[in-house]
C-alpha cells in the first residue's frame, strides 16, 4: 500500500478537522477525506486509535 502522508501529518490533519468543527466519526471522515482515512489506518490499528493519538478524546 502506498502512503501519501507521514504519521505526524495524519495526526495534524485530524487535529485540523477537529479545530474546524468537522465530525471525526469514521464513516463521515471516510466519505469526505478518504486519503486521510487510508493513511490513518496504515499507521494506526484503528481510526479511533489515530484520533486518540492525535490528542482528541471525543469523536464528534
Amino acid at each position: 500500500m502506498k502512503v501519501d502522508m507521514t504519521a505526524k501529518e495524519v495526526m495534524s490533519q485530524i487535529q485540523q478537522l477537529d479545530e474546524n468543527g468537522e465530525s471525526l466519526r469514521k464513516k463521515q471522515v471516510k466519505q469526505k477525506h478518504p486519503i486521510l482515512m487510508k493513511n490513518a489506518l496504515y499507521f494506526f490499528p484503528s481510526w479511533q486509535h489515530a484520533v486518540v493519538e492525535s490528542g482528541i478524546s471525543d469523536v464528534s
